[in-house]
C-alpha cells in the first residue's frame, strides 16, 4: 500500500513520534538528551515551529509542535536528524542509521485533543512503568507545564489552548496539573495512537472535514465493503 502524503497544515498542531531504528536505544546517557534539547531548540527556531510538549523516552521521541509553513516540520525533524545522528555516532563510535526512516504524525483538532495529547505525551514515562508521576521523569515537559520549572532554553511555546486554562501562570499550572488526576479514557488513547501511526487526522469529523478540504487526502479509513444493510450494496 502506497504511504500518504504529509498533512501540510500550518498553524495546526500535530503529534509526532520518532522512533530509534528497530526499537533500539537512542539515547544512553543524560548528554545525550540535553544535546537532542539544545539541537532541537534550533530547529525549532530556524524552522518556524512552536514545540508545545515533548517526552524523550530511552528508544523513541514525542513532540507536540505546531509548524507554521508548509516544510517547517519536516524541514525541523530532518535538522534534528543530521544534527543528532552525527553526534550520536561519534559519541559512540559507530555508524550507519540510527532514526527509522519516516516519523508518525497526526495533525490535532485543538479543541478536542489538544490538551489530551498534552497528557498523552507527558504521560508516557508512567504507562512504560519508568515512574509513578509524570513529575518525576526529567525529560519531558511536564515540569515547565505543569510546576513552573524554568525553561532555560526557552523550548516551549505554550498553545492557546493551554493558555485557556488560567489569567495567570500560577492559575494555568494549577489547572494543568488538576488533568493528570483524570485518567485518559481508553478510547482517547487508542484514538492518538491509531491516528499517529496510521497518519490520519485526530479530530472530530467536522475537523476532518475541514482538513481534507484544505489537504485534498483522505483523514480516516474508508469503512471497508459498505454498508451490507444499505439498498446500494445489495444492489451490487
Amino acid at each position: 500500500m502506497a504511504r500518504l502524503p504529509r498533512f501540510v497544515t500550518p498553524g495546526q498542531p500535530q503529534h509526532v513520534i520518532v522512533r530509534g531504528n528497530n526499537r533500539d536505544a537512542i539515547f544512553c546517557a543524560e548528554a545525550d538528551y540535553q544535546f537532542y534539547l539544545d539541537r532541537l531548540k534550533l530547529a525549532c527556531d530556524k524552522h518556524s515551529c512552536d514545540l508545545h510538549a515533548y517526552v524523550l523516552m530511552t528508544n523513541h521521541i514525542h513532540l507536540l509542535i505546531t509548524p507554521h509553513t508548509e516544510n517547517g516540520l519536516a524541514k525541523t525533524l530532518q535538522m534534528m536528524g543530521r544534527y543528532y545522528v552525527q553526534y550520536f555516532n561519534f559519541t559512540y563510535q559507530r555508524t550507519g542509521t540510527l532514526f527509522e526512516g519516516r516519523y508518525k504524525a497526526t495533525v490535532i483538532d485543538s479543541e478536542h485533543y489538544l490538551l489530551s495529547c498534552y497528557r498523552y505525551i507527558e504521560l508516557n514515562p508512567v504507562r512504560a512503568g519508568m515512574v509513578k508521576h509524570p513529575s518525576e521523569y526529567p525529560w519531558s515537559s511536564y515540569s515547565v507545564n505543569a510546576q513552573g520549572a524554568e525553561d532555560a532554553r526557552l523550548l516551549l511555546v505554550p498553545h492557546g489552548e493551554y493558555v485557556l486554562l488560567g489569567a495567570d501562570a500560577t492559575k494555568r499550572q494549577a489547572a494543568y496539573r488538576a488533568l493528570f488526576k483524570t485518567r485518559i479514557s481508553e478510547k482517547t488513547l487508542e484514538d492518538i495512537r491509531e491516528s499517529t501511526n496510521k497518519s490520519w487526522a485526530l479530530g472530530s469529523d467536522k475537523f476532518k472535514l475541514q482538513i481534507e478540504k484544505h489537504t485534498g487526502r483522505m483523514t480516516a479509513p474508508r469503512a471497508r465493503g459498505g454498508d451490507r444493510k444499505s439498498k446500494e450494496y445489495l444492489k451490487g
